[in-house]
């Protein structure tokens, strides 16, 4: 359906967005594993999961601003993964979106189970009671797990979907001898 999107733009596309959730899941697994030594707080680190901080430079003078509601961390894993999902759907790739919907549908679900009163998914009085922290941390690591099978898979894609037909594009009588 989407012909005019070549095959690898696609896989690339997949690798990049892939390999930037990857950096933020391992940044994840830094702050949640900061908390579990107490370098962190409760506070501190839910404020850093549950929102996304940038920084502005005016004249030596450094202000942070962070996105609360809008631009959580959460919000951009599910769209990036969600628009990867609808990528793969239109070109075609019918086993790569059966294998990303379940992780777009666990993501989601992981949004609308955060109960209104919380801070976010990483609510800072809740993360210390009934096993949270140990789940959020299990959660990650299945996240990052995934995520990395999924990137040698795209870059597996990528490499064949660069490599269909014959590259060299020789006639039946060259023999090209090593």
């Amino acid at each position: 359906m989407l012909d005019w999107i070549p095959e690898p733009l696609i896989f690339a596309l997949a690798i990049l967005d892939t390999g930037l959730l990857l950096f933020v899941l391992v940044y994840f697994v830094i702050t949640l594993s900061d908390l579990e030594c107490d370098y962190l707080n409760a506070q501190q680190c839910c404020s850093r999961l549950n929102t996304v901080r940038s920084l502005i430079r005016i004249d030596n003078l450094l202000i942070f601003t962070s996105f609360v509601y809008i631009f959580q961390w959460v919000y951009p894993k599910v769209i990036s993964h969600t628009l990867l999902l609808v990528l793969l759907l239109l070109h075609g790739q019918w086993l790569l979106t059966l294998a990303n919907i379940p992780m777009s549908a666990w993501l989601i679900y992981e949004i609308y189970s955060t109960p209104k009163g919380n801070m976010g998914v990483y609510d800072p009085t809740e993360i210390h009671n009934r096993g949270q922290l140990k789940r959020h941390m299990r959660d990650c690591m299945i996240y990052l797990g995934y995520y990395l099978l999924f990137f040698f898979i795209y870059l597996y894609c990528l490499i064949v979907s660069l490599l269909k037909g014959d590259p060299i594009n020789r006639a039946e009588d060259d023999n090209v001898e090593f």
